[in-house]
């Protein structure tokens, strides 16, 4: 199984950082796992400029993903997993052959239309907002669940 972190932005926390490669290096024992992260640009006033932005910054994270990778475009209107369910998916994947998968993560505007149209699923980690930052430790951490409770490891309990 192949995973793809693909991120708007970089993590210019410390904590951030050090949480990214904690988890990066757990879920690593269970599938390769590479993560790329994107130029983010600044966020301007104008609607129009926003979408410019959001269309410049897709294009930038499309360009990351190898052919033939399951596209998950994160975003609050996609769909909702318990943990349980979400490892159910993952492991789903994995046993038809299709586990190279990709996680799309936008910047403070989010993804742009064009992002959400081409992904095969759309993702909401929580009813609640997160800093992209965040979201991305959040997905890990999921990740790194999905593959305990695939195994019947005790983390999860």
């Amino acid at each position: 199984m192949r995973l793809l972190i693909a991120a708007v932005g970089r993590m210019r926390e410390p904590f951030y950082r050090l949480a990214q490669e904690e988890y990066a290096k757990r879920i690593r024992k269970y599938a390769h796992l590479a993560i790329v992260e994107v130029a983010d640009d600044p966020v301007p006033q104008g609607e129009q400029e926003r979408l410019a932005v959001r269309v410049r910054e897709g294009e930038r994270l499309e360009r990351k993903i190898p052919a033939g990778f399951l596209k998950v475009a994160l975003d609050p209107q996609g769909e909702e997993f318990s943990s349980e369910a979400f490892a159910g998916w993952l492991e789903g994947r994995m046993n038809t052959g299709k586990g190279d998968i990709a996680f799309l993560i936008g910047g403070t505007l989010g993804l742009s239309p064009a992002v959400l149209e081409g992904a095969d699923l759309l993702l909401s980690l929580s009813r609640l907002t997160f800093p992209h930052q965040l979201a991305r430790l959040v997905l890990l951490e999921q990740l790194y669940r999905a593959f305990r409770i695939i195994r019947q490891e005790p983390y999860h309990m």
